[in-house]
């Protein structure tokens, strides 16, 4: 195995909080599956980290978080907000790189999820304007909804800061992209600004075909 292998690996063995949070105590009479069982495990981190709150697309489609975005699906998920002068441009001009190196893979085997911090500001002719300048291709979608719908999935994929005024300001967030493969609780997380090259390669190895192939 290659050194970026072994530091792939690894890093997806670390940074994976969403299973590594999973109450394995938990009453499975309100799941409907038995503990222990691979069905119990995805049903508690969809619970838990993937909350099924309505959202609208860019393109004005309202949408399930959790049953049309994510599920069954290969992912990445970032937060921006239109008027940012800070970290967002950089990380999305990034991630317009790595769909480029992702090339046709993006929206076939991987979906690309961008998140409005900001839905109280941000309609959705900004968050149009805002892909549009960062020349965003079919199978990366920007999304709003409503605040405290924002504030369940950023809070539910790890998104936050342990001081709460810290957390509170926006123009502090967390510059970083979760991606996973969700029906194999595979979930890992890394810098929106790391080298595009890497971020593309970290992302297809969550598709056991490319792992196979290696």
């Amino acid at each position: 195995m290659n050194d970026f292998s072994r530091r792939n690996l690894l890093g997806m063995a670390a940074m994976a909080p969403l299973a590594a949070l999973l109450p394995e105590a938990a009453t499975a009479a309100t799941t409907g599956f038995m503990p222990g069982t691979q069905e119990y495990a995805r049903k508690r981190i969809q619970e838990l980290h993937l909350p099924n709150v309505p959202l609208v697309t860019h393109e004005g489609k309202e949408v399930r978080f959790y049953d049309d975005l994510v599920k069954g699906k290969i992912v990445t998920l970032n937060f921006f907000y239109a008027k940012c002068d800070g970290i967002c441009p950089t990380v999305t001009a990034n991630l317009e790189r790595v769909q480029t190196l992702l090339g046709h893979q993006v929206g076939r085997k991987i979906f690309m999820y961008s998140f409005t911090l900001k839905p109280e500001e941000d309609n959705l002719e900004d968050i149009r304007h805002y892909r549009e300048m960062f020349h965003a291709r079919p199978g990366w979608t920007f999304l709003t909804g409503k605040p405290e719908d924002i504030e369940k999935v950023r809070k539910g994929i790890g998104f936050t800061y342990p001081e709460p005024a810290i957390d509170k300001d926006k123009t502090q967030h967390i510059g970083n992209v979760r991606y996973g493969n969700e029906p194999l609780m595979l979930w890992a997380a890394c810098p929106g600004m790391a080298n595009p090259k890497f971020l593309a390669e970290s992302v297809s190895w969550m598709d056991p075909a490319n792992t196979i192939r290696r």
